[in-house]
């Protein structure tokens, strides 16, 4: 079939909708630039005149958003047990549920068992599990089919056919539930690659360690490349089993693909793309934000469970496997999209985090706080760990049930007063004049000033203008001094709600590792100085006596 560069296929039965959304409809999709001709007015007279406060970092032209999509791809759709069928349904099924779970206990009980006896003695772990072991592995692959019976798969229409693992040593598959590698145990016994976290998981590390499974840390580098050279070592040689991996990284709805991670496409291999769909009515047996226990429920009382799996035509490497991981992932992508009649979104396993943080502080609408981390990560280089961290900072602003923060609640955290400043920071955000921001502004205007390459500099450069003492600490007069040319009229409370953001450690003073964490988790404050820094070539040698003749 003719290879199309579509990130997804053209859609023919049960369409998705994707709304593009825009705060401004009289503005382009991918700008972030303000209207010249039009008026802000958050209090300052001649705001409209103001320079932008991030021109020293040669930061003069904006930022790009990128576009938002109304798709959730995490959201189970039946969180909530609705209408009398459903009642009905349940009451009659709790007898069959207890006698499902007690099958469940039976069924890992001698699962367990028979994995410890496979694994019992075993030191060589750098090797193929010798033959022996992997027979007695079978029994456990017997009763785990048990396992899927419980939850009332009875039966799992198949599709297609597994290629020879000659021909395709890699599987890689879309994932919706827990259910997906339990099946995939059962019909495989495959090698998988899991997070380290699982090796400690009651009864699934045991089972884990018997698949022979590679490790990994994503967010780790080092970690990830030893991953990627242990997929390649097993899957190119044949006494292993397959190696499964779900490049996704975490469960979805099933409603269609996010971003793919390249750790199965960079060895360079055949890749046998596999789908699992979960036909349902009433009851959405995807794993998103629904906590484990009421899954297994809601599974146990239903009188069946469906569950499709479709074997695709194996994917081919691409000739220069280095260049075109990338295009691999994505030509892989476009067939499984293609089948399950879906398309890919720009979400990552960085959404999730952020989808927990909101949960955690109780917002309303969590998935508001999504950004489709994998375009953001690729345009700003930012990690999720750091996006989170911006987070934190917005929910503390308050934002209001459709997500959005005003200047007031902006200037509240970033402790800054109303000024010709503060509010040329906040427009340097709100560049389409709303009067307001989203956490996806937020963001990404924090980490394109973050990850500007003079603003490292600009960070020591500025602790140096502030520690006129020269004593390696900066005093609240010294950071008072520093900032008045940025805020004339700022006052000494004013001053030591600005200074308490930068001492850290609460001692009294500021040190330079403090002054540059608190510039990290809030670069945009770095334009409290940009009246001296804009004085020097922060691309040239800076020395500390050419810092006191230029400033």
């Amino acid at each position: 079939m003719e290879d199309q560069d579509l990130s997804a296929p053209l859609v023919e039965q049960q369409p998705q909708l994707i709304l593009t959304v825009h705060d401004d409809d009289d503005q382009p999709p991918f700008s972030n630039q303000a209207p010249q001709t039009q008026d802000y007015q958050l209090g300052h007279p001649h705001f409209e005149n103001l320079d932008g406060p991030f021109e020293f970092l040669g930061s003069s032209s904006g930022f790009d958003v990128p576009v938002s999509t109304t798709l959730d791809p995490f959201r189970n759709h039946t969180l909530e047990i609705e209408g009398v069928y459903e009642w009905v349904k349940i009451v009659i099924c709790l007898p069959i549920a207890l006698l499902r779970l007690v099958l469940f206990a039976i069924c890992m009980m001698i699962g367990f068992v028979a994995t410890k006896l496979a694994l019992f003695g075993w030191k060589d772990k750098d090797n193929p599990m010798p033959n022996w072991r992997c027979r007695l592995m079978w029994v456990t692959r017997l009763v785990t089919r048990g396992i899927l019976f419980s939850f009332g798969y009875h039966w799992i229409k198949r599709k297609g056919k597994p290629a020879p693992r000659e021909i395709a040593p890699i599987i890689v598959s879309n994932h919706v539930s827990y259910i997906d590698p339990i099946f995939y145990f059962y019909e495989f016994f495959p090698t998988i690659v899991a997070s380290d976290s699982h090796d400690s998981m009651p009864f699934v590390g045991t089972i884990i360690r018997a698949m022979q499974v590679i490790y990994v840390n994503r967010f780790t580098p080092s970690s990830r490349k030893h991953a990627i050279s242990e997929i390649k070592r097993k899957a190119g040689c044949n006494r292993y089993p397959r190696v499964l991996l779900f490049p996704e990284g975490t469960t979805t709805n099933g409603r269609s693909l996010i971003s793919f991670q390249l750790g199965a496409f960079i060895p360079g291999y055949a890749i046998q793309p596999v789908v699992v769909r979960y036909p349902h009515v009433h009851f959405d047996q995807s794993w998103g934000n629904i906590s484990l226990a009421k899954l297994m429920f809601r599974m146990m009382t239903q009188f069946h469970n469906f569950m499709e799996i479709e074997f695709l035509p194996v994917v081919p490497p691409l000739e220069n496997q280095k260049e075109n991981a990338v295009r691999f992932a994505e030509k892989t992508a476009h067939a499984m999209c293609r089948a399950l009649n879906v398309v890919q979104t720009s979400h990552a396993f960085g959404d999730v985090m952020l989808l927990a943080k909101a949960l955690e502080s109780k917002k309303e609408n969590p998935s508001l706080y999504m950004v489709e981390m994998a375009s953001v990560e690729s345009l700003y280089h930012i990690s999720s760990f750091e996006a989170v961290q911006f987070l934190e900072i917005f929910l503390s602003m308050n934002p209001d049930n459709s997500g959005h923060i005003g200047i007031d609640d902006f200037l509240r955290v970033m402790r800054l007063k109303h000024c010709c400043m503060s509010e040329k920071i906040f427009r340097f955000l709100d560049a389409k004049n709303t009067g307001r921001l989203t956490f996806k502004q937020f963001l990404v205007g924090s980490s394109h000033i973050l990850k500007l390459p003079l603003f490292r500099r600009a960070c020591e450069v500025a602790f140096t203008i502030c520690d006129a003492n020269v004593n390696r600490y900066i005093t609240q007069q010294e950071l008072r001094d520093a900032i008045l040319l940025a805020i004339p009229d700022i006052n000494e409370d004013e001053t030591q709600e600005v200074f308490k953001l930068f001492d850290k450690d609460n001692d009294g003073k500021i040190s330079k590792d403090d002054f540059m964490t608190c510039l990290r988790r809030n670069p945009l404050l770095i334009s409290l100085f940009s009246c001296q820094l804009s004085q020097i070539d922060l691309t040239s040698e800076i020395t500390d006596k050419s810092i006191e003749e230029m400033v």
